[in-house]
């Protein structure tokens, strides 16, 4: 533990920092398991609704630096692969 002044706020900054992290990352799992069952259900219009939310989410999470930018672009190609069904 900090004995800091400094240091203990950086220290509640961080969790609540990680925290909101780990929300960005979780919605994208999320709808990343929506558009897996919109595709398998052959749902196309709903597959496609869910691919651009799925796409925002992963857009605003990497300028958040929730995800790294090429985690981003990876996800981003395995949703499309999915949503054209290769």
């Amino acid at each position: 533990m900090p004995n800091i002044k400094q240091q203990k706020k950086r220290v509640r900054t961080a969790t609540r920092e990680r925290l909101e992290n780990l929300r960005y990352r979780s919605t994208v799992k999320t709808l990343t398991k929506r558009l897996q069952s919109a595709v398998a259900e052959g749902d196309e219009e709903r597959a496609a609704a869910e691919h651009r939310e799925l796409v925002r989410a992963i857009d605003k999470a990497t300028s958040r630096r929730a995800l790294h930018r090429n985690t981003a672009a990876r996800k981003k190609a395995q949703a499309a692969r999915l949503l054209s069904g290769s």
